[in-house]
């Protein structure tokens, strides 16, 4: 995937980037109750795969914040123009493999090739990226057993860049469905307003997911 190198002599976030860079823990992340009421709706009134429209969502979401497209290398800072997501599939022993999708597809296109790459990944059954360049893509995960309220990830030593996203089970409160959505990222690279950039996206992309497939089958 396509990238260019950031200007570290005006990369304005120069000095929080040597700082969390040193950090043995060098993540921040968080957990947010994300509003689908109108989303699943119309998943559930078209059919519509339920992990496969969120994680399209997510992608696009990801993608428009620019500080989850970065990625350090060799000390310094690459900002990738798109990322991919790899996310988990799983298999009928409990286990799970891994699968890479480009969230840039038109969402009817996106479905239908989704489909089938998963299907793929049951086959092929791994743990290995498909990726040539596993900086660009973007963690995905899901646990739809449980409704939590936080989530603790599991990172490489040493620390690795690659935003991780995970959803839980939905619930319903006070006449809304909620969906609980985890984010960890790089502490050098992204800050809590980036975080709030994602959720605001994501919640923009959910709605529009549900207007246009809505109009579209109306």
């Amino acid at each position: 995937m396509a990238y260019q190198w950031i200007d570290m002599e005006s990369f304005p976030r120069r000095k929080h980037f040597a700082y969390f860079s040193t950090l043995a823990y060098p993540y921040v992340g968080t957990t947010a109750n994300v509003d689908i009421t109108d989303t699943l709706r119309v998943i559930k009134g078209e059919k519509l795969p339920f992990f496969l429209t969120v994680c399209y969502c997510a992608a696009r979401a990801a993608n428009s914040v620019p500080e989850l497209r970065q990625r350090i290398r060799d000390g310094r800072i690459i900002i990738f123009d798109h990322c991919r997501t790899s996310h988990t599939v799983a298999l009928e022993d409990g286990t799970y493999c891994y699968c890479t999708l480009d969230g840039s597809l038109p969402f009817d296109k996106y479905l239908s090739v989704g489909k089938a790459a998963q299907e793929r990944a049951r086959q092929r059954r791994s743990l290995e990226e498909e990726a040539e360049e596993p900086e660009e893509l973007l963690f995905i995960s899901t646990t739809p057993w449980l409704t939590y309220t936080a989530l603790v990830q599991p990172v490489p030593i040493p620390a690795d860049s690659n935003p991780r996203i995970t959803w839980g089970k939905y619930f319903t409160q006070e006449g809304k469905t909620l969906l609980p959505v985890s984010i960890l990222c790089h502490h050098a690279l992204v800050d809590g307003i980036h975080i709030a950039a994602f959720y605001q996206a994501l919640e923009r992309e959910l709605a529009a997911i549900a207007r246009e497939t809505g109009e579209a089958h109306g």
